[in-house]
């Protein structure tokens, strides 16, 4: 990890950026628009001069399936000036845990995508934790991927076990927490989704369950949470006041959006967010990536099975 920095005025920057979905000519699917908007991103954060970058997941297209990915993502960061503060997506470890077929019928297999210990065990060989929280000039910093919520992977136990001990660590001036999946669809008191049914599919697939949610916010208003940031969906929405915090519904930075008909106030626009500390408090800014690339690759979207994947369609061989 970078050095922090020595010379630190009263006022100060992070970034907030998800879903870069960085790719590779070499797979079944490849779309250069991602990289390149990854790269214009880069420039501009690289231009705020920020402390440290917070990236809440999918950082590769298919790190699941290519550990290259892992590897061509790992030395862009490392070369980074400021240091960057990393979770896992769905798309670089496994989906969110199913514990029977969805409703989608698209040909994803849902039980097949669930996410397993050894792709999160290789995922931090290159990233380091997958869960973490640590202190910057009285920031708290608390970063997780939530998906492992329900699993019953020893991930699970870990995870609940650093969120119990948050509201006991060391005062913090604001707290900060970035996960993957959507933390709430529509309110924080939602029911429950049914992922066999079609019309429940998304909403399920996109945000944490239940009691998992219920539990979560519990902890996070414990532990006097502030800010709180998730991706996955592709599509930015206005931010919400909760239990006490600011929720943020993440653009992504490369993959395209999703679930264009959920929302009237759904923004699809490709950026990130640049967040600015002060005595005050932590003023939050979006970000557009400018400009956005159209160039276009190959391959299937979605989660194709592994036998409907061909690689004979590559770039690069």
């Amino acid at each position: 990890m970078k050095t922090k920095k020595t010379d630190q005025p009263e006022n100060w920057t992070f970034t907030h950026a998800c879903d870069l979905h960085l790719g590779s000519p070499r797979s079944y699917r490849f779309d250069p628009s991602r990289n390149k908007n990854w790269a214009t991103a880069r420039h501009q954060m690289v231009a705020m001069d920020p402390d440290l970058i917070l990236i809440g997941g999918d950082l590769t297209r298919d790190g699941d399936t290519h550990e290259w990915e892992y590897d061509m993502v790992s030395q862009d960061l490392e070369s980074l000036p400021f240091p960057a503060y990393i979770i896992p997506g769905n798309q670089d470890v496994g989906n969110k845990h199913a514990v029977v077929q969805g409703g989608m019928d698209d040909g994803r297999d849902d039980l097949a995508l669930n996410l397993r210990s050894d792709r999160l065990a290789i995922f931090a060989s290159y990233f380091g934790p997958v869960c973490w929280t640590f202190m910057h000039r009285q920031v708290r910093f608390t970063g997780f991927y939530d998906a492992v919520f329900g699993s019953g992977l020893p991930e699970e136990d870990r995870l609940w076990a650093m969120l119990e001990r948050l509201p006991s660590l060391p005062p913090a001036d604001h707290h900060v927490v970035v996960m993957h999946y959507a933390l709430l669809i529509d309110e924080l008191n939602e029911a429950d989704f049914d992922p066999t049914r079609r019309d429940e599919y998304l909403p399920w697939y996109f945000s944490v369950s239940e009691p998992h949610r219920s539990r979560l916010v519990d902890l996070l208003t414990a532990a006097k949470v502030d800010l709180v940031f998730s991706g996955h969906i592709h599509r930015r929405r206005p931010v919400q006041h909760l239990e006490g915090f600011r929720y943020f519904q993440a653009a992504a930075v490369g993959g395209r959006p999703q679930w264009d008909e959920k929302w009237a106030d759904g923004d699809p626009t490709i950026g990130f967010y640049r967040c600015d500390v002060s005595k005050a408090g932590i003023e939050v800014t979006f970000v557009p990536v400018k400009p956005v690339s159209t160039e276009t690759g190959y391959g299937p979207f979605g989660h194709p099975p592994r036998d409907e994947r061909d690689y004979s369609v590559a770039w690069e061989k």
